[in-house]
């Protein structure tokens, strides 16, 4: 009898051996998450997310819910930041320009007239020097997963229309929480004021500020129309959109489900850029059939706003790093095919 059992538990000795030599098969658990950004339900941006939650839930088998909340619900960009950092809220997309505050040399992102189209900047974004910037964010407590868009920025206003330079003196514009487009529309003779995009329609609306500036669909989408006469298509700034998560839940993910979010992010990026660019691409027609009047600048005058904002970029390209810009131009260069 007790040879019988050694021998049955040698046999068993060696399968439970291989076992043990066999790595543990990561598995998908049951997670929530959420997604919070500023931009209503129907911007390109909110559309990205409503992706990245089907194809989270879709990859994981409905095991992985990414619950969205849009409109700035859980705060203005910079507090949803915070709340990354703190583990509070899991993922936000926004301006990857606003992460200056935390890496300086995300500020090369919001130089203005950088880049002459959104394809030429998904070639530099996607590449070495996205990538680069990327690597930065683990030790601020935050994780990029890539960059979507939200695409060229004009100026509106509720005073008269912008048909050249000299017409932005003395315009308090609202920008975003960031040191260059604050720097940027004070070199051209506005007043910037910087307040969160959750406060800026009603900012809008009571003349706290005269005007604002932001993509075509960010005009449309908020309504801005209803409390602002005229906008200029002057293509200042292209924004990458910058996609986070909290380090801190990164960090209790195991390989297979930062795998599943890092494939959902990269999928649902192909998917906003698209829409983003079809939306912006009818949103200036949309905006003329409200009543706005909407002005695009001469090729002159352009290059006057170009020229009145070559100090802003030499000032915060010391500031930023003159490698970092460097690269920067050294890739746009690559991507043009110069």
């Amino acid at each position: 009898m007790l040879n019988r059992l050694t021998k049955l538990m040698m046999g068993l000795a060696l399968p439970l051996a291989l076992l043990a030599a066999q790595p543990a098969s990561a598995e998908i658990r049951e997670l929530q998450l959420k997604f919070a950004s500023a931009n209503n339900k129907g911007h390109p941006q909110v559309t990205g997310m409503e992706k990245f939650a089907e194809l989270v839930q879709e990859k994981s088998g409905g095991k992985i819910e990414v619950k969205l909340f849009p409109g700035g619900v859980l705060g203005g960009d910079v507090q949803t930041v915070s709340a990354l950092q703190g583990g509070v809220i899991e993922m936000t997309v926004l301006n990857a320009g606003i992460l200056s505050s935390n890496v300086k040399q995300f500020g090369a992102v919001d130089l203005p007239f950088l880049f002459n189209s959104g394809e030429e900047a998904d070639k530099v974004m996607d590449g070495p020097f996205g990538t680069s910037l990327l690597e930065l964010l683990p030790d601020t407590g935050l994780v990029g997963l890539g960059y979507w868009e939200l695409g060229f920025r004009n100026l509106t206003n509720n005073r008269h229309p912008v048909t050249k330079l000299e017409d932005i003196s003395g315009l308090k514009i609202r920008t975003i929480q960031s040191p260059i487009p604050i720097e940027l529309f004070n070199s051209l003779g506005a007043n910037a004021v910087p307040l969160p995009y959750t406060e800026l329609y009603t900012a809008l609306e009571t003349g706290t500020v005269d005007g604002q500036e932001n993509p075509a669909a960010n005009i449309l989408n908020a309504k801005f129309f209803e409390v602002q006469k005229y906008m200029t298509v002057t293509r200042h700034q292209y924004n990458p959109q910058i996609v986070l998560v909290s380090k801190k839940f990164w960090d209790g993910l195991n390989d297979e489900e930062k795998a599943l979010l890092q494939s959902a992010a990269t999928e649902a990026r192909d998917f906003q850029r698209k829409v983003s660019r079809e939306q912006d691409a009818k949103a200036i027609e949309e905006i003329k059939a409200t009543g706005m009047e909407v002005t695009e600048l001469t090729p002159e005058e352009t290059q006057k706003l170009r020229d009145a904002v070559k100090p802003v970029i030499e000032k915060f390209s010391a500031e930023i790093g003159t490698e970092t810009v460097a690269q920067l131009q050294k890739e746009i260069e690559a991507a043009r095919g110069n």
